[in-house]
């Protein structure tokens, strides 16, 4: 992973996030503010005139991108280590379209292993602004 510092590791196809991702995050996490789940309540109050995902559905969407983007040869293990920062800029509308981007920003060696840094950018078709960047930290072992 070294040599792809500074790179793009892998960029998805597109996916959709349609109301039903939206609705089983929302009750899998008890948050069922009425933005994401109330259709009827959002054409008549919320700005966007639409539900959207949650900030942490699209958060959480950055395993499967990094997982579709790259892959890690001759690792026993990797896990999450954690985020250093993490933005929404854009909402998400039920319904949008998005694809992940992964770059490495870092890579260092650690006893065992490994410790790096992704930038993961959700990307909305159509949108000027990503629905999320996000900078994940993570652990591979030998």
């Amino acid at each position: 992973m070294e040599k792809a510092l500074g790179t793009e590791l892998g960029l998805t196809p597109w996916s959709i996030m349609d109301q039903k991702r939206i609705n089983t995050f929302a009750k899998t996490t008890e948050d069922e503010q009425w933005i994401h789940i109330d259709e009827k309540r959002c054409i008549k109050e919320s700005p966007y005139k639409q539900t959207i995902a949650h900030g942490f559905l699209m958060l959480s969407m950055c395993s499967k991108i990094m997982y579709d983007t790259y892959e890690i040869k001759q690792t026993s293990m990797a896990i999450n280590y954690g985020l250093d920062k993490v933005r929404f800029p854009s909402a998400t509308m039920a319904g949008s379209k998005f694809r992940g981007r992964v770059f490495l920003a870092e890579f260092n060696i650690i006893p065992k292993g490994a410790k790096y840094k992704l930038n993961v950018i959700i990307e909305l078709e159509g949108q000027e602004k990503p629905a999320c960047v996000a900078e994940f930290l993570a652990l591979a072992y030998n």
